[in-house]
């Protein structure tokens, strides 16, 4: 059986305010470039990228993978950073590997044995993007938009830890007050998650069709097509 090989994978999370690209070597993250300004997330994308790769001193020819965060998240940021992550698998032959939003949040913290991870993602309101995890990371509660309210998360909580990240977690904690509970908001959504989850993916050839793959914008969204870009209609 020929032995795993080894991964070059440069990285994109734009499914939030943040616009991050990382580059890791093997699942070990050797480059990170990012910024908190939304708006500028067509702008920016394509200059920290090729940051990143003067940061890993390395060129685009050497990676052996594209990843891309695959949502939920803002449908502007989570189409720009598609349409990105799809024009560099193409442009360089590379194949594309998608990662899910929560999932990769959810990676950046260890847990106990027995204990669940909840990363949360603003939704607007008292809504929420959330995904439950056990602490090997698998999903025990899918995906799914969460209007906050009286009881909610109770069954996940009633006897076990619970820990809650995200950018929505003080909307979480202003409504769940159980001892299980903990509450994390200093981790936010980066490409820096993103390496081992690529990386395993990369690994056991999971990979997207560039032709079909579209973002998990989880909700319909009613949106124009782009004219002058139409790279950014998805």
């Amino acid at each position: 059986m020929q032995e795993s090989k080894m991964g070059m994978i440069l990285s994109i999370e734009t499914a939030t305010s943040v616009c991050s690209v990382a580059i890791h070597d093997s699942g070990r993250l050797i480059s990170l470039c990012e910024t908190n300004e939304q708006s500028a997330h067509a702008e920016q994308l394509m200059l920290l990228v090729e940051e990143s790769l003067k940061k890993a001193g390395i060129e685009l020819g050497q990676l052996d993978a594209i990843a891309v965060s695959e949502g939920p998240g803002s449908y502007t940021g989570l189409r720009i950073g598609v349409s990105t992550a799809k024009g560099l698998a193409f442009g360089l032959d590379k194949p594309l590997i998608s990662i899910n939003t929560l999932q990769s949040l959810a990676s950046a913290i260890s847990v106990k044995k027995g204990e669940l991870i909840i990363p949360v993602l603003d939704a607007r309101r008292m809504e929420i993007y959330r995904e439950v995890f056990d602490w090997k990371l698998n999903s025990v509660s899918k995906l799914a938009a969460e209007i906050l309210g009286d009881g909610v998360f109770e069954n996940f909580l009633e006897n076990r830890r619970v820990h809650f990240l995200g950018d929505a977690v003080q909307k979480v904690k202003s409504v769940v007050s159980s001892e299980n509970a903990t509450f994390n908001s200093e981790i936010v959504f980066s490409a820096s998650h993103m390496g081992n989850l690529a990386l395993e993916k990369f690994r056991k050839s999971e990979f997207v069709d560039l032709a079909y793959f579209v973002p998990n914008y989880l909700k319909e969204f009613k949106a124009l097509h782009s004219k002058k870009n139409p790279l950014l209609s998805l």
